[in-house]
């Protein structure tokens, strides 16, 4: 009798603590969405994430609150993009049912917290990447996601209104489509009948490497702003002209041209921006008898990309273009190289995905470190140059001691550079190709430093086309400068192209 007094007290005991935990989760369920009924405004989310990137020079979204993330939501179209699966789970290249089943039941919940019919949510799905793009109102819908185990992340990729210090982020080696006169001491000239090399290829021994390989069979994908139509080098019509031969250039787009993040209309594969054309023309413009700017790789194989508006990847549409681009350069077995001359000050999550994808598939991936106006030199290397999947790259001046190139940005992730302007002429930048026909133009920068540095990969990718992705980079590191040692701000340092391609 006394055995089973003890066990109806103990039951109640654990009955009583049962309730109370239950209250205990009911009130902090409750609190956790107490959140305000306002959004913050544009200026109070700048200012946490210019604080947040001064103190620790990043920023991620899944270490703010609810609140926060819905206020850049709400500023930013009302677009959320749900990156699902199982951690790592980045992409699938066939929709397994269990896959599915996770997605949509995110969508049951989101159709739930919104009050919308299921059929009736706004939602963008990507190919192959485990992303889907969805209207959200409601705080409710975020706090409800950020419970799920099958949420990978989630972030604002409509929110394009960040400034820091009151100022736009933006390239100072973004858009361009002005021709330059071109000082003769800053090109050599060669066959046939005065082709131009850029005065830095002396410094890489470039033009030394030329007797070895030129790029022959060997395909570079560039994603940028694409490649002129007015620009004919660059083109069908005279890409094979001269000493280049035997060669292709293609080019796509998937950049929407749109104020609704849910558009389909897409803006073509043309340059309208002039970034794209000049990353292009140093990589694999045509050596022939025009008296213009030579490519680094001149017999390469070019699959220009217009995946964004202009170097900054702030808006919606450009983070999914890239993303595009990325996995479908990633399926083409052709494509040994990818370029993108193109970031942002924090990482976005589907390019995160892309680039793992076309990693995945054995991809040489080049990325550059940043190039920007002097105020936002404290932001370090950006966003994709900073992941462990791409090789990032930076411009440095040309005198004895090293020194990055005037808006250049360096940093411990930074993996080679190239020269890209005078010790004490920063106008003295590589000419290139302009964006219209037999136009020239100054351009440098990281965005060049890295289209170079994908030339070069080029280049010894032909000279030993059996080799692996890791063989080459291997190269690429033993020719640099400070090889086996790796500077804590420029990496291994200058590449020799000769002793690349040996």
């Amino acid at each position: 009798m006394k055995n089973m007094y003890l066990k109806v007290l103990l039951l109640l005991a654990i009955t009583i603590v049962s309730c109370a935990k239950e209250d205990a989760i009911i009130e902090t369920e409750s609190q956790e969405i107490q959140f305000p009924k306002e959004p913050l405004t544009v200026q109070e989310i700048n200012n946490r994430i210019s604080e947040t990137i001064r103190a620790t020079g990043d920023f991620d979204w899944s270490k703010e609150d609810a609140h926060f993330l819905w206020s850049a939501v709400v500023h930013g179209q009302n677009v959320l993009t749900i990156g699902y699966g199982n951690e790592g789970q980045s992409f699938s290249e066939t929709r397994d049912p269990e896959l599915e089943a996770k997605k949509e039941a995110l969508l049951d919940i989101v159709s739930d917290k919104e009050k919308i019919n299921k059929q009736e949510l706004k939602v963008v799905e990507q190919e192959i990447l485990n992303v889907i793009d969805v209207g959200v109102a409601s705080i409710e819908t975020i706090v409800a996601l950020r419970k799920n185990k099958n949420v990978r992340y989630l972030e604002p990729n409509g929110y394009n209104q960040f400034t820091y210090n009151e100022v736009a982020y933006r390239s100072s080696s973004g858009c361009d489509k002005n021709g330059d006169y071109i000082n003769p001491s800053h090109y050599t000239t060669i066959s046939p009948n005065n082709a131009q090399v850029a005065w830095n290829f002396s410094e890489h021994n470039i033009q030394q490497a030329w007797s070895l390989s030129t790029g022959s069979g060997v395909t570079i994908g560039l994603i940028d702003t694409g490649v002129s139509a007015s620009q004919p080098l660059l083109n069908t019509s005279g890409f094979n002209d001269g000493v280049s031969s035997g060669r292709f250039v293609q080019k796509y787009g998937t950049f929407i041209d749109s104020n609704w993040w849910w558009s389909s209309n897409y803006d073509g594969p043309h340059d309208k921006c002039g970034h794209g054309t000049a990353m292009g023309s140093t990589m694999a413009a045509p050596r022939n008898d025009n008296g213009m700017p030579v490519g680094v790789a001149y017999n390469s194989n070019l699959v220009a990309y217009r995946a964004t508006e202009d170097v900054l990847l702030n808006d919606y549409h450009e983070r999914k273009g890239v993303s595009k681009a990325l996995t479908q350069l990633g399926n083409r077995s052709d494509v040994k190289i990818i370029s993108m001359s193109i970031g942002y000050v924090w990482s976005i999550g589907n390019i995160k995905d892309a680039v793992k994808y076309a990693y995945s598939k054995n991809k040489l991936i080049f990325a550059a470190g940043g190039t920007s106006t002097s105020f936002t030199n404290g932001f370090g290397v950006i966003f994709p140059a900073t992941m462990s999947e791409t090789v990032a790259v930076t411009g440095v001046n040309d005198g004895s001691n090293y020194e990055r190139c005037d808006t250049c940005h360096s940093g411990n992730k930074i993996d080679f550079t190239i020269i890209m302007e005078g010790d004490n002429n920063t106008s003295k930048a590589p000419p290139v190709l302009g964006f219209y026909n037999g136009d020239r133009r100054y351009t440098g920068g990281s965005s060049v430093a890295t289209a170079t540095t994908a030339g070069i990969a080029a280049l010894v990718w032909s000279r030993h086309p059996t080799w692996s992705r890791t063989q080459v980079l291997n190269r690429l590191k033993q020719s640099a400068e400070f090889y086996p040692y790796k500077n804590s701000s420029f990496g291994y340092g200058n590449i020799d192209a000769w002793q690349a391609v040996q």
